[in-house]
């Protein structure tokens, strides 16, 4: 509560002030020091504390620009509580725009992490000891990897009543149920009792205006909701809810044409795409084995057979 003692990586964070730390990784290899800055906003008022991270994948740029925004729009400074911003917490991956961590790991995939372990392992380490015991409620920005470009989208436990509640607020195009995957940094913080959204959308190195708006507006969406800024809710209809979902692979290598709109409703046997070769001699096409929205697609000029091209939900 922002009436007693904030300390946040050994630090007390004065109220009504902005405060930036560096929250130290490692050292380069030139030994040039690796800082991940932390933007704090607390305010005068006691409130929940909220963090909105990015970047956790280096490439995963729209999330970046999500937070700047956010941060350009004075919405991180709030009325009541605290709102912590880290716009690029892969700092590592963001400076050569890749995925992973440079010992080659997926960042995503390493928490709690170790005092010990590899560098990504203790970067996790590091966070779940330092920084996830002092939120209430963490956004979690991502796109898809690579090609993959995702539909706006809130993903959640559908057990989870107070995320699924946030979820709805967000007001997103879509909110798809995903259970956690071991060793994420969702899974930890939602056995930490924290209340986590992952929001997904685009894809990796790109900052698409629509998904940075979808993000912008959602968030701020959930900072009035949970009290700490004033404004009203924009709400643009009912999300399409997710509950199941499969992957559409290629069944041949080739060029690849998309036919389809990313978040639309498909009827079964619609053509989705078309594979062809480069010589104009052959041309297979992609039918939607069921009905169901299509959310996310993957963009690649080329595919490999067994390739993941569409992912699509499967109506009941």
């Amino acid at each position: 509560m922002s009436n007693k003692p904030f300390i946040f990586l050994g630090k007390e964070i004065p109220a009504g002030k902005r405060t930036v730390l560096d929250l130290k990784v490692a050292k380069l290899h030139t030994r040039t020091t690796v800082n991940v800055p932390i933007i704090i906003e607390r305010s005068n008022n006691p409130g929940p504390v909220v963090l909105l991270l990015a970047g956790i994948h280096g490439d995963e740029t729209n999330g970046v620009g999500i937070i700047r925004e956010i941060i350009n729009l004075k919405l991180n400074i709030p009325k009541n509580g605290t709102i912590i911003c880290i716009p690029v917490f892969n700092i590592f991956g963001y400076l050569i725009q890749t995925r992973e961590f440079p010992d080659g790991r997926d960042l995503n995939r390493m928490f709690p992490g170790t005092i010990n372990g590899s560098l990504a392992s203790q970067f996790a380490y590091q966070f779940t000891k330092e920084i996830a015991p002092l939120v209430d409620y963490v956004i979690d920005f991502h796109t898809g990897g690579g090609e993959r470009d995702n539909i706006a989208q809130i993903r959640c436990n559908e057990d989870d009543e107070k995320a699924l509640e946030l979820a709805k607020v967000f007001n997103p195009p879509m909110i798809v149920f995903s259970n956690n995957i071991s060793k994420s940094l969702r899974d930890t913080l939602d056995k930490m009792g924290k209340t986590v959204l992952l929001f997904e959308g685009g894809k990796s190195k790109e900052l698409n205006p629509t998904i940075i708006n979808e993000g912008v507006n959602g968030t701020r969406n959930v900072l009035i909701r949970l009290g700490l800024i004033e404004g009203k809710l924009t709400v643009r209809g009912t999300p399409v809810y997710i509950n199941k979902a499969k992957w559409l692979r290629a069944s041949d290598s080739g060029m690849f044409k998309i036919m389809v709109k990313n978040g639309s409703f498909i009827k079964k046997k619609e053509v989705l795409g078309i594979i062809q070769d480069p010589f104009g001699e052959f041309k297979k096409k992609i039918y939607a084995p069921f009905n169901g929205f299509i959310f996310c697609i993957n963009k690649t000029p080329i595919v490999n057979k067994g390739d993941a091209l569409f992912h699509m939900s499967m109506e009941e």
